[in-house]
């Protein structure tokens, strides 16, 4: 049979060179042609009466998604949202603290007039009581302005911008552009991000975002990370600049994270999962005037009081134990010294020492609890002791235990790398169906932070500067 040659196949081979020979080029110079086609078609049959009025969709566009003004406004409007979360939550949560353990306070004076045995006034005031307390003064606050801030942004239509600058990154990583969503979803909480991975249609470049998605700090990690970098960031700087310091130290681990997603996504899409990334065409909705009221109600009830919930709900018992563990004791050491002691050969060389490793690991049940146990482990006879500042958490942390800027460093870089909550991991397990694939989202990131926590603390120690 005589092999003939269509007449659109000179055109296709043209096109092709045109792109450079890759397939996703060529489909994406296919989509633009259609897109340019179609809108000289429009602009040429349809007649708009605009009345004079100016489309202010498209100028905003122009600058907010443009290739020179579309990164540094992005990463700005990041900086102002936390800079606002950082000086705004200050105030509120030491009146929390103050509020918190004037209950704790009445709360013994109860159980003295009980004649409680000391056992259990232990165990539920200066263990599960103070674990809640802790949670709620240190999260509640940085919670309460951040989420309505970052749905006030979402609601007026920005992600979709943030979506469309990040796209190329994605793609040139071999993901999809749908990702920069997900990933977006992930500051809110990483569970949620991984639902919303449902959105791309390649099973592929699902798994991709979903692997990745922990690599963006959670709502239970923030507090965390604004905490140690208020402490050993704004502390290092005079008062006045306390709070742009603490925003940029924050700020730049959100940008690491972001860095890491895209490494790490380029290296399974060329190992574990290779494949060829799916167009990815994004049609921009219009922008919205976000319903402040609504916005805040949604906000505030959807994610702040459920995730605050599910964090009192992990803290108390959490609480218990750690008192439980910090007063049994062997020979001469508490379980809990025994358990860090352990620890302590692997963590040196990651630049923390066997407490804070060993927070992480009992903090697996929610992030938000690993400080809250951290402290708890470090104050002698396992009660958590009453911080009703940043500066008695530093004081506990540098004068009590020796912190310096590295062991802040390593311990803010393996809250940003590290295993995934469990219920980050139940979800995976739910959306995957498969165990091998959420072994592989609890090993990557954690594989990634003990390589990244050894080699700042091997090179920070290698030039002498602590």
């Amino acid at each position: 049979m005589r092999n003939c040659r269509t007449p659109l196949e000179p055109l296709v081979e043209e096109a092709r060179k045109l792109a450079g020979g890759r397939q996703d080029a060529f489909r994406e110079h296919i989509v633009q042609s259609i897109y340019h086609t179609a809108e000289q078609i429009a602009a040429g049959s349809v007649i708009r009466e605009t009345g004079g009025r100016i489309d202010w969709d498209r100028k905003i566009d122009n600058i907010l998604t443009s290739p020179v003004w579309g990164f540094p406004i992005m990463f700005g409007l990041l900086a102002v949202v936390f800079w606002i979360t950082i000086t705004g939550a200050n105030y509120p949560s030491d009146l929390l603290a103050e509020g918190l353990f004037w209950v704790e306070a009445r709360l013994t004076a109860l159980f003295v007039a009980f004649n409680a045995p000391d056992w259990l006034h232990g165990f539920l005031v200066l263990g599960v009581y103070r674990g809640v307390a802790w949670v709620v003064s240190v999260m509640l606050p940085p919670m309460a302005i951040f989420f309505p801030l970052f749905t006030l942004l979402e609601d007026a239509g920005y992600l979709p911008r943030v979506a469309f600058n990040l796209d190329g990154l994605f793609k040139k990583a071999g993901a999809h552009g749908k990702q920069a969503l997900t990933m977006s979803m992930g500051f809110g909480c990483n569970a949620a991000g991984i639902i919303a991975c449902r959105i791309i249609d390649s099973h592929r470049e699902r798994l991709v975002a979903t692997l990745t998605n922990v690599f963006v700090p959670c709502n239970g990690r923030f507090p965390a990370l604004i905490a140690l970098a208020a402490i050993f960031t704004g502390g290092a700087v005079a008062a006045s600049l306390s709070s742009l310091a603490t925003t940029l130290a924050v700020s730049g681990l959100v940008v690491l994270g972001i860095v890491l997603t895209l490494l790490v996504s380029w290296l399974l899409s060329q190992t574990l999962l290779k494949g060829i990334p799916s167009s990815f065409t994004l049609e921009l909705p219009p922008y919205r005037k976000p319903q402040v009221g609504r916005v805040i109600v949604r906000s505030v009830l959807d994610r702040t009081i459920f995730v605050l919930a599910r964090a009192m709900i992990i803290a108390a018992p959490a609480g218990g134990i750690i008192w439980v563990l910090a007063n049994i004791t062997v020979g001469d050491a508490s379980m809990l010294t025994l358990m860090a002691g352990w620890l302590d050969p692997l963590a040196w060389h990651m630049g923390l020492d066997g407490f804070i490793l060993l927070a992480f690991i009992l903090g697996l049940p929610a992030n938000e609890i690993v400080l809250p146990v951290l402290i708890m482990s470090y104050v002698s006879g396992g009660a958590l002791m009453e911080l009703n500042s940043l500066a008695d958490l530093r004081h506990l942390l540098v004068e009590g235990h020796g912190w310096t800027w590295l062991t802040a460093l390593c311990t803010m870089l393996f809250f940003l790398c590290h295993w995934p909550c469990g219920t980050t991991l139940y979800t995976i397990r739910k959306e995957q169906n498969s165990w091998r694939w959420t072994m592989a989202a609890a090993l990557i990131p954690t594989v990634v932070g003990i390589g990244l926590c050894m080699t700042v603390n091997y090179l920070v120690r290698g030039l002498g500067l602590v």
